[in-house]
């Protein structure tokens, strides 16, 4: 993983028609999902994790852990998949992250993870896909 791609420029209108309300808030409007609701949390399958918008692998299963906090959580993206801002809607200062491709919101990095990285990125279930390590990845939206 972690190769080149071309960033995709759509807009939000074109999203809010292709995703679920729930994704498209998080994912265009940086909505939170309530903690605990993701099917994802307890996802122990070996695979990738996806952007729910562009498909864009960002998170390899052998990264995912059970941080506790309700949301699945990462301790590594794979490499320039994601980018990152700061996001001060809480007053303090936070790292926001986001799909390297689409743009779209995934949730924010902290610095309380596991070793081998000490991060957390604690993520959104709705916008993430789980693909099964059996399956053939979805292409790439255009």
């Amino acid at each position: 993983m972690g190769e080149t791609f071309e960033k995709l420029d759509k807009k939000k209108t074109e999203w809010q028609t292709l995703l679920a309300d729930d994704s498209y808030a998080v994912l265009f409007k940086e909505a939170t999902e309530p903690a605990g609701t993701s099917t994802l949390n307890d996802e122990k399958r070996d695979g990738t994790f996806v952007c729910a918008a562009c498909h864009l692998p960002l998170f390899e299963s052998i990264a995912k852990y059970n941080s506790g906090t309700g949301w699945p959580s990462f301790f590594e993206a794979i490499s320039g998949h994601v980018g990152t801002k700061t996001d001060f809607k809480l007053l303090l200062p936070r790292t926001e992250y986001h799909c390297a491709r689409c743009g779209g919101h995934q949730g924010h990095v902290f610095k309380d993870g596991p070793e081998p990285t000490g991060q957390r990125y604690c993520n959104n279930g709705v916008a993430l896909k789980f693909v099964p390590s059996d399956e053939d990845l979805p292409p790439l939206r255009s």
